[in-house]
C-alpha cells in the first residue's frame, strides 16, 4: 500500500495547484477581500477534510477530478471557519499554520469579510455547472444540503456555540463531546458523507461513512488536546498551551495524557469497525485512521 504520508502529501500539492484558479483577483475594491480569502485558503494544512471527500468517492471508482469541486467547496467552508476562529472575540489566536492569521494581516474587517467570502463561495463551489456535470445536479445539491448542515447551528457553528456559553467555568465530559463534535467532528463527517454521496452510495453506505467520520473526528480532538500540551509548536503551527491560556477545558484536563492516549485507540478502533460495509475497498481508510493516532500536528 502507497504510504500514507506520501499519499496524503501527493494529494495536497495537487489540491494546492489547482486552488488559485478559484481566487481570479478583481480590479475594484473588493481585491482585498479576495486576497484575504485566497491567503487563508492556501495557508497550508493538511487537507485531511478534501482528501477524505475524494478518498470516499473512490470507494465506489470515481476519479478524483470528479470529486475535486466537491473537495473544495469543503476546505473553503473549513477556511472560513478558521478565520472567524481565529478573530479578537472569538479564540483571538495570532498564529495559524506557523503564519500570521488572517486579521493579522488584512485586519479585523477584511477578515470578518473573507470568511463571509469563503463561506458563500463555498456554496457556488458545491452547486457549480462544473460540479452539476462532474458528479450530477442530484447528488452535487444532496452534497451541498449536508455540508450546510454539518457546518450550521446543528453542527460547526452549534458546537462554537456551546463553545461559547461553557466559558470561564468547569464543563463536564459530555460537554466537551457536544462541543467537540459540533466544532471539529462535524465537517469531517461532512467529508466523508460528501464523498460517498459525489459517488451515488446508498443511505447506508453513506450512514457508515458518517458513524467512521464521527469517531475519527473526536479522535482528531483529542488528539489536538494532547498535542496543545506536549506537541512541538514549529511543528504543530500554532502556539502550544493555547488552551490553558484561555482556560479552555480540554480532554486532557479531564482525563489526562494517559487516558486520552487510550480514548484515541478506542475511538480509531470504532471508526475502523464503522467502515465493514465497505470491505477491503477501505483498507486505506482504516490505515488513515491508525495514522492519525500518532500524528504530531
Amino acid at each position: 500500500m502507497t504510504d500514507i504520508k506520501e499519499k496524503l502529501s501527493a494529494f495536497s500539492r495537487r489540491f494546492n495547484d489547482c486552488l488559485p484558479e478559484f481566487f481570479t483577483l478583481p480590479a475594484g475594491p473588493e481585491k482585498r477581500v479576495v486576497q484575504a480569502m485566497e491567503y487563508s485558503v492556501m495557508n497550508g494544512g493538511k487537507r485531511l477534510r478534501p482528501f477524505l471527500v475524494c478518498e470516499c468517492a473512490a470507494l465506489f471508482g470515481v476519479p478524483e477530478e470528479k470529486s475535486f469541486r466537491t473537495a473544495v467547496a469543503l476546505e473553503m467552508l473549513h477556511s472560513y471557519s478558521l478565520i472567524h476562529d481565529d478573530l479578537p472575540c472569538m479564540d483571538n489566536d495570532d498564529m495559524r499554520r506557523g503564519k500570521p492569521s488572517n486579521h493579522k494581516v488584512y485586519g479585523e474587517n477584511y477578515a470578518l469579510l473573507a470568511g463571509d467570502g469563503l463561506l458563500t463561495k463555498a456554496f457556488e463551489t458545491a452547486l457549480s455547472s462544473e460540479a452539476f456535470r462532474n458528479v450530477g445536479m442530484e447528488r452535487a445539491a444532496y452534497a451541498a444540503a449536508v455540508l450546510a448542515r454539518c457546518a450550521g447551528e446543528y453542527g460547526m457553528v452549534g458546537g462554537q456555540c456551546i463553545d461559547l456559553a461553557t466559558e470561564n467555568r468547569t464543563v463536564s465530559l459530555d460537554e466537551l463531546c457536544e462541543k467537540d463534535t459540533g466544532k471539529t467532528a462535524n465537517l469531517i463527517m461532512a467529508a466523508c458523507m460528501m464523498g460517498c454521496i459525489a459517488a451515488g452510495a446508498n443511505e447506508t453506505q453513506i450512514n457508515a461513512a458518517k458513524e467512521y467520520a464521527l469517531h475519527i473526528g473526536l479522535a482528531f480532538q483529542i488528539r489536538d488536546d494532547m498535542l496543545d500540551v506536549i506537541g512541538d509548536e514549529a511543528t504543530f503551527g500554532k502556539p502550544i498551551g493555547s488552551d490553558k491560556a484561555e482556560e479552555k477545558t480540554t480532554f486532557v484536563d479531564l482525563l489526562g495524557l494517559a487516558a486520552c492516549e487510550r480514548e484515541v485507540v478506542r475511538l480509531t478502533d470504532e471508526a475502523i469497525s464503522a467502515l465493514s460495509p465497505f470491505g477491503g475497498e477501505a483498507d486505506f481508510l482504516a490505515a488513515l485512521s491508525h495514522s492519525m493516532e500518532t500524528r504530531n500536528k
